[in-house]
């Protein structure tokens, strides 16, 4: 998935909101890397030149040790055969999966445990690219 995308690539989900250039590669090795169990079903996959969507479900074991099932919508836009912009829709489902159940959610509800997670995204990516970079 990393080299897939263009040199000045876009992604963008609810979690990750607008890692860009070589961040998106990055993002997808971070993840990838963690799972040893990480399994991904595609299906209703479309494209042409230009454009092009999918459907498809992540499962993974999560850093709690719950398992979670992470159902997706993806739409691409293509320049030069590579991905130029990328993104992923979902709901905040695989938090309850992965922490354990609704007892977080609601009290902190879905709006402000959004930024929380996407904090603690980011801040796990900038610590990944400068790993990478000490390598």
């Amino acid at each position: 998935m990393a080299a897939s995308y263009a040199p000045d690539a876009h992604f963008s989900d609810p979690v990750f909101t607008d890692p860009s250039g070589s961040e998106p590669g990055a993002m997808w090795r971070m993840l990838c890397g963690r799972s040893n169990d990480l399994r991904v079903e595609a299906d209703e996959v479309e494209a042409d030149d230009d454009r092009g969507s999918a459907h498809w479900v992540a499962r993974y074991t999560f850093s709690t040790g719950r398992p979670v099932v992470n159902d997706i919508r993806a739409t691409f836009l293509f320049r030069d055969g590579l991905i130029a912009a990328h993104t992923d829709v979902f709901d905040l489902n695989w938090a309850k999966q992965a922490i354990g159940g609704p007892a977080l959610i609601p009290v902190v509800g879905p709006a402000l445990m959004k930024p929380v997670v996407r904090r603690q995204a980011a801040g796990q990516l900038r610590a990944f690219l400068v790993e990478q970079a000490s390598r």
